[in-house]
């Protein structure tokens, strides 16, 4: 008996499919290899093949859908929607021939039981979108028309477009280095973004990268590069990372040789911390905890908060979030933002430094939460952020000396962050004492 024809590519594509459902579905990350039963068994190539598939779908997926929607009659069910969003980027922006896209497209849908009648309407439509390929660049369709109307409402019109239009892009790499890159100037073909962030166009499997075995850098966006320099650490600061995962800024704060605690509420998550540490030869206590409810009574010089947040800065990477975020969830997360700042908040020794940060657009989980921390914990103030400090963009920065960096801001895109810096007054005694001392060298001088 003949073994069933596989078409070549087929488990790739199921893949495929299996990710981008799991992404709308908010199942796991795209680089969760659990998001996706057949995934950890394909051959490396493939694997980047079916994430790449995904990404170019959720990137162009606005437009795509709309053109999708002009051809189908009635709404087919999702998985056969699916196949055909796959099967419209590999022709019209991936480059496969339109004959083995569509033909690939037919065999996946073939392959299914839930899909397999559907073979037809995925011939007819992927058929007429090749004689007829819509603009998928068009950024009044690329973000979700509600998230667009709020960016529109927050930076106007054209700074709402200019941002959306980044969506159809795949991005750049970024990394942070410990040292002068040296040889890896040339060997990644590496360019200096900012202080010790560097950018290369390489993208894929970066554990195969030049130096990343030795410890010598980890990918880090810019943007998240710039929060924990804002600290100025150094030897001998304690400080506090909440929210660690996956870790970059603990990185960045040992490497300056500041005493660091790690916290974070996942297990999972914090093996990633402890495995970079462990790449990086450098120190930090881990601890799996929930910021909010952590019974340590230590005090930190500087705590850092990055708080978990609607993340739909980080759509360069990560253009699934524009369409598993709903509206509901932003005035969710924002009440989740005000606990976490304040249980930072008693983290904070008299005299010390806090850092807010969230990888979000939206103003709720930015701005709002600065107004409403100032209103509930009177012996905090504003620590303005200097134009151009800890390498953040001069045009990110709000007239409170708050950041406000928008994915436009940097030449070949950055994620959207919102950034503060908080200073806790110093206690009544330690004012006396400054006081005091201060009286002293007065009627010494």
């Amino acid at each position: 008996m003949t073994e069933p024809r596989i078409p070549i590519g087929l488990p790739a594509r199921r893949a495929a499919l299996d990710l981008l459902a799991a992404a709308f579905s908010r199942r796991a990350g795209l680089e969760d290899e659990s998001a996706a039963p057949g995934l950890a068994d394909l051959e490396p190539r493939d694997r980047a093949f079916a994430r790449l598939l995904v990404l170019t779908a959720l990137r162009r997926l606005g437009p795509l859908d709309r053109a999708l929607d002009a051809r189908i009659p009635r709404a087919p069910p999702e998985i056969v929607r699916n196949i055909l969003r796959l099967g419209a980027v590999q022709a019209l922006v991936l480059g496969a021939p339109p004959h083995a896209a569509v033909s690939a497209s037919v065999d996946l849908a073939e392959s299914l039981p839930d899909a397999r009648r559907s073979k037809g309407l995925v011939n007819a439509v992927l058929r007429g979108l090749i004689r007829e390929p819509p603009d998928l660049s068009d950024p009044e369709a690329l973000a979700p028309d509600w998230l667009l109307a709020r960016w529109s409402a927050a930076w106007g019109r054209p700074a709402a477009l200019s941002v959306a239009s980044i969506i159809a892009g795949e991005p750049d790499t970024d990394l942070t280095l410990r040292e002068d890159p040296g040889d890896l100037a040339e060997t990644l073909t590496l360019t200096r973004i900012a202080a010790d962030t560097w950018r290369t166009a390489r993208r894929g499997e970066v554990a195969a990268w030049d130096g990343f075995a030795e410890g010598r850098w980890w990918v880090q966006d810019a943007s998240a590069a710039v929060p924990a320099r804002l600290l100025n650490p150094r030897p001998g600061l304690t400080a506090l990372d909440l929210c660690a995962a996956p870790g970059g800024k603990t990185l960045q704060l040992a490497a300056a040789g500041a005493e660091v605690t790690a916290l974070d509420r996942s297990p999972a998550r914090l093996r990633r911390v402890r495995e970079n540490l462990e790449r990086t030869g450098l120190t930090a206590e881990v601890i799996a905890a929930d910021s909010g409810t952590w019974d340590d009574g230590r005090t930190f010089d500087a705590v850092l908060l990055d708080a978990p947040c609607s993340a739909t800065g980080t759509f360069r990477r990560n253009p699934d979030v524009l369409w598993a975020v709903k509206p509901g969830d932003i005035a969710s997360l924002a009440a989740d933002q005000a606990r976490l700042l304040d249980a930072a908040a008693r983290r904070v020794r008299p005299g010390g430094r806090l850092v807010y940060c969230v990888c979000s657009l939206e103003t709720e989980e930015g701005e709002a939460q600065v107004t409403g921390f100032l209103k509930r914990c009177a012996d905090f103030a504003l620590d303005p952020i200097a134009p151009g400090e800890g390498g953040a963009p001069r045009e990110s920065r709000l007239e409170d000396g708050t950041l406000r960096i928008l994915p436009t801001h940097r030449p070949g895109g950055t994620d959207g962050f919102f950034i503060a810096r908080f200073a806790r007054r110093p206690n009544r005694r330690a004012r006396r004492d400054l006081a005091q001392g201060a009286g002293a060298v007065k009627s010494g001088s």
